[in-house]
């Protein structure tokens, strides 16, 4: 019985699973509109933005149709588990295995069933975002640096 409930998983890609926020992400629709009076937007593309979010001290991901609630350690998570995915291997590799990539981050409530296509957006969504975080310390530090 239970073959049979993960080959309809692996064949559906369509299931919800609550526990553990299984989704995949061309499924689902927001159910959650950002409060942009407190939070503001981090960095943004056409496939998603991610939002920060002072009062709570975390960020909101919304990518694909999902909003999901990360602080820095797992949103460091999150980019190390997607930038780990080899595209170009996965690209070239010319066996049968699914265009289909799982990725859970431990200590985190959010799982991602994403396409190729879409690891590629979360990278560069990802990419621009921590290169924001970047860009702001810099500003700081050259704002409120003391001279000698």
């Amino acid at each position: 019985m239970l073959i049979i409930i993960i080959n309809k998983f692996f064949t559906l890609f369509g299931l919800i699973i609550n526990n553990l926020n299984i989704c995949n992400v061309d499924m689902i629709t927001t159910t959650l509109v950002p409060q942009t009076s407190t939070w503001n937007e981090v960095f943004s593309t056409t496939k998603g933005a991610i939002y920060q979010c002072d009062e709570e001290r975390c960020w909101y991901v919304d990518f694909g149709g999902k909003l999901a609630k990360f602080d820095y350690r797992c949103l460091l998570k999150l980019k190390k588990a997607v930038y780990h995915v080899d595209i170009e291997d996965r690209l070239l590799n010319s066996n049968k295995d699914p265009d289909v990539e799982i990725i859970f981050i431990c200590a985190c409530d959010h799982c991602y069933v994403l396409s190729l296509l879409q690891i590629i957006a979360l990278k560069e969504l990802l990419e621009g975002t921590f290169v924001m975080f970047q860009l702001n310390n810099i500003i700081q530090d050259t704002l409120y640096r003391l001279p000698l």
